[in-house]
């Protein structure tokens, strides 16, 4: 299993390979279709476990919330374990709770039905771009004590190591890339989940990433606004 993006396809519609993980048959069988139809590299498996076999050889997972034998949101869990492939939730509720949970699960988007290809491809479109951007980045970004090698995802603070999720790091290198810079909630929103997660799933993003670097003045609340990381 790698631990790295698969190399990004050029065009903002790929063609990216694609794994639907999906235990309704008919659903499968539209997804599979339609991304076809769209110039996609599709594969299709039933169950969390296929997937979980299949880690790391894939541009995208479009996983589905309820699977026949391991619940969705576990599926995610075990995959940031082993990749950084970006994952879209397909649900069938858009209720905030599904998409706090699969947020915090590790997933970068959470697509509710029914919804449409262009709807679908755009949100694909989206998350790769992120995806891209992040790869793009400087190899070693450093703040002070802070350092952040990103190739490798890794963050070290003040001698200590912590492990973050997939948000949290890209949430703190945002935050790192425009230090003393106020950056609102939206706009955080907009660049580490670019859909309509909750703010609230911010703040708890935030309280987490200072409870792991252990300095809770290292990113500034601005209250009313937004935060930023202080200058070194």
């Amino acid at each position: 299993m790698s631990s790295a993006l698969p190399e990004q396809k050029s065009g903002e519609v790929g063609p990216w390979t694609i794994l639907v993980v999906e235990s309704d048959a008919t659903s499968r069988e539209i997804l599979v279709a339609d991304l076809s139809r769209s110039g996609q590299d599709v594969v299709a498996v039933e169950t969390g476990q296929e997937a979980l076999d299949r880690a790391g050889e894939h541009d995208l997972v479009l996983l589905g919330m309820k699977l026949r034998d391991l619940d969705g949101l576990h599926v995610c869990r075990l995959l940031r374990a082993t990749t950084d492939t970006p994952v879209i939730f397909i649900g069938s509720a858009a209720s905030e709770l599904d998409t706090v949970l699969a947020l915090r699960a590790g997933g970068d988007d959470y697509l509710a039905q029914p919804y449409g290809l262009r709807e679908l491809m755009a949100r694909i479109g989206a998350v790769m771009r992120r995806a891209s951007s992040c790869r793009q980045a400087p190899p070693l970004l450093e703040r002070g004590r802070l350092s952040i090698d990103v190739q490798k995802r890794e963050v070290k603070y003040g001698g200590r190591s912590p492990r973050l999720t997939r948000k949290e790091f890209e949430l703190l290198l945002l935050l790192a890339r425009n230090p003393g810079k106020v950056i609102s909630r939206e706009e955080i929103v907009s660049a580490v989940w670019g859909s309509s997660w909750s703010q609230r799933t911010v703040d708890t993003h935030i309280s987490n990433l200072r409870s792991k670097l252990g300095d809770r003045g290292l990113i500034v609340s601005v209250r009313g606004v937004g935060f930023m990381m202080a200058k070194a």
